[in-house]
């Protein structure tokens, strides 16, 4: 089946592989000095963190301005491990063309948005520690159209928002296979799902788990269907500046030490049993009752203890955010942990 092309008279632009339409990239900057950044927190008093405006069950805010989410929970754990204290941080909202340059100018100590693991943003003064959440881009279109799989949309129109790698990824994709597409874009999601509920598109894509939450917002969500298969390779991770091993070793290791908990059995609610039991080495460990290895961070010995009590390990904030007791009911897929078919794998605290 192929999509009937939209009414004439649209504004319609050819889909191009046109690197100039994504956001620029901050130029190499000269390295932070070693060890400032958790010097700077701590004189402060707070984490700052940059997050999404708004990304159903990664980051949003509520109607009291307080922010939920798995990328929040991240943010909170990195102020739990520092302070033991998940509420010193501070959330600015982070647009996708403005991101990069304020954590580059200092503005945020670390970006935790949604943001996909390049090449070229690894190499433009940036470090990705660890990935929080495996994605892949995929597409929200009407069940009317009896759309199942992705060359369907051969000749069809699709919505897209500006600033991001779903350009280059559609792109690539229908070039690979000879199949055309016609492209409208968009500076941010709000616009991008009215445009496609009021029919200038035939389909909406983005990342998977986005399109979870845009579908709830539409008028008539069982109408549309979010196809299953994925275009590309979307490794969601938290960025810092280059320069300052210490803070990439924290990030990286508060999302190892919340994989680590869940694989040893140590959850939010059951943490102070496991504190005062500790009966595994492997449980010792985590929970700083055994070894150097918070100090070796910077940190106390109970940095990981204070995550878990405070925030959960991963599992518990999958499930919170995420998972079948919310809305978006997101299968755990890939972010399963190794031993259970996903690819989430935290290293030894050993």
């Amino acid at each position: 089946m192929r999509v009937v092309r939209p009414k004439a008279g649209l504004l319609l632009a050819l889909a191009l592989p046109a690197l100039a339409l994504l956001a620029p990239l901050p130029a190499r900057a000269a390295p932070a000095p070693a060890e400032r950044t958790l010097a700077d927190i701590k004189a402060r008093g707070h984490l700052v963190c940059g997050v999404s405006p708004g990304v159903a069950g990664f980051s949003v805010p509520d109607g009291q301005g307080r922010w939920t989410g798995l990328d929040v929970d991240f943010c909170r754990a990195l102020a739990a491990a520092i302070f033991d204290n998940p509420e010193a941080v501070r959330f600015i909202p982070q647009s996708s063309a403005a991101r990069f340059t304020a954590l580059q100018s200092g503005e945020i100590d670390v970006l935790a948005r949604n943001t996909t693991w390049t090449l070229s943003r690894d190499t433009a003064a940036m470090n990705f520690p660890a990935i929080t959440f495996y994605d892949g881009q995929g597409f929200l279109v009407r069940k009317a159209l009896n759309i199942t799989e992705v060359k369907q949309l051969d000749r069809a129109t699709i919505c897209l928002q500006q600033g991001t790698t779903t350009e280059l990824n559609l792109a690539d994709w229908f070039r690979t296979r000879g199949l055309t597409y016609r492209v409208v874009t968009f500076a941010n999601s709000e616009q991008t799902l009215g445009a496609y509920e009021s029919g200038r598109c035939d389909a909406y894509s983005t990342d998977q788990s986005s399109l979870y939450g845009e579908r709830l917002k539409t008028a008539h969500p069982d109408d549309h269907v979010i196809l299953r298969e994925a275009i590309s390779k979307e490794p969601f991770a938290p960025a810092v500046r280059q320069g300052d091993d210490q803070w990439r070793d924290i990030v990286a290791w508060t999302h190892y030490a919340m994989l680590d908990a869940e694989e040893a059995g140590i959850a939010q609610d059951n943490v102070e049993r496991m504190h005062r039991e500790a009966l595994s080495p492997d449980v010792k460990r985590i929970l700083g009752l055994e070894g150097t290895y918070g100090e070796r961070l910077g940190l106390t010995a109970d940095w990981a203890f204070r995550i878990v009590r405070h925030v959960g390990n991963y599992g518990d904030s999958f499930a919170r955010n995420l998972g079948d007791a919310t809305p978006l009911k997101i299968p755990r897929g890939l972010n399963a942990q190794w031993n259970q078919g996903g690819l989430q794998y935290g290293p030894p605290i050993r």
